[in-house]
């Protein structure tokens, strides 16, 4: 049994060096040892930049002094304890397609980090609508996807940028589950069960899911996202469970979870038919009050 646990955080200057290396087709790649927000740095740079600046980039930072999650949610950050990090992407797609890419930016990571998990242990590895990548039960990365105009350097009427964050925990989940009183996984918890996670450095995390949003994204924009909910379903840990929409806390509408659809809502079954959710927040109803 491995022993191992969370990769070590090489310098900012070893991880820059490891992924220009791993993503030679990344324009501009950068870890810093501190920001306010990798997200909200590239944001203001997609912005502000006059004339075309080729991308995409990469910013990492090993401490976010206001990281940002969904809905507004503050990342709860540790030097050493997270990997947090942004890409910046050209995307071609209609406005109405664009909250799409929330949920598509969630099921290429899973993909990606299977693929340093063996194959025995990779159905552990799962997605929670519409964005969370969770190890069994508990949440293991968060991911925030904003998108904003060219700037000067748009091409088209359909280019925007997409800005995608994301953090993954690799230490400290038990004081994580107590702080924010839910479950929270590590990934020093899946390498102590398996080699194959023990083996991978922090830039092979971080290279993998860049990679991974990047194919992704340019099969979808050329392409469409016709085959989203087939992926999806192989990774969807909500399938089949009976599941409450909450919406400020409270029960907006409860059913059976059943996939999503090509425009990444989830499809919620109940007495009424399937509806199609683009918001809340989802939890999973108890056993016995399993009634849809």
């Amino acid at each position: 049994m491995p022993t191992s646990s969370a990769p070590l955080l090489p310098s900012p200057g070893q991880l820059t060096a490891a992924l220009s290396a791993a993503l030679p087709h990344f324009n501009q790649v950068d870890w810093v040892e501190r920001t306010v927000s990798t997200n909200a740095e590239l944001m203001a740079k997609a912005r502000a930049s006059s004339g075309q600046l080729a991308r995409p980039w990469l910013l990492g930072a090993h401490l976010q002094e206001r990281g940002r999650g969904r809905a507004g949610r503050t990342w709860q950050n540790r030097a050493g304890a997270n990997l947090m990090f942004s890409c910046a992407f050209d995307v071609f797609l209609p406005s109405t397609q664009l909250p799409t890419l929330s949920p598509l930016a969630g099921l290429a990571a899973c993909e990606a980090l299977r693929q340093l998990i063996s194959p025995a242990l990779r159905g552990h590895l799962c997605m929670k609508w519409p964005n969370d990548v969770q190890w069994q039960f508990a949440k293991l990365a968060g991911i925030l996807v904003e998108v904003t105009r060219a700037g000067t350097s748009r091409l088209s009427s359909d280019h925007y940028v997409a800005i995608i964050g994301m953090g993954v925990n690799l230490s400290d989940a038990r004081a994580l589950s107590q702080s924010l009183n839910r479950q929270v996984a590590d990934w020093s918890e899946i390498a102590r069960q398996d080699e194959n996670a023990a083996a991978a450095s922090a830039a092979d995390i971080v290279a993998r899911i860049a990679q991974a949003w990047y194919a992704s994204l340019n099969e979808a924009t050329a392409h469409g996202f016709g085959d989203l909910p087939a992926r999806y379903g192989k990774v969807d840990f909500l399938a089949g469970q009976h599941i409450n929409v909450l919406d400020n806390g409270r029960i907006a509408q409860a059913g059976i979870a059943c996939g999503i659809n090509t425009l990444g809502q989830l499809m919620l079954r109940t007495h009424d038919g399937v509806t199609p959710i683009s918001i809340g927040e989802i939890s999973i109803r108890p056993q016995q009050d399993s009634r849809p």
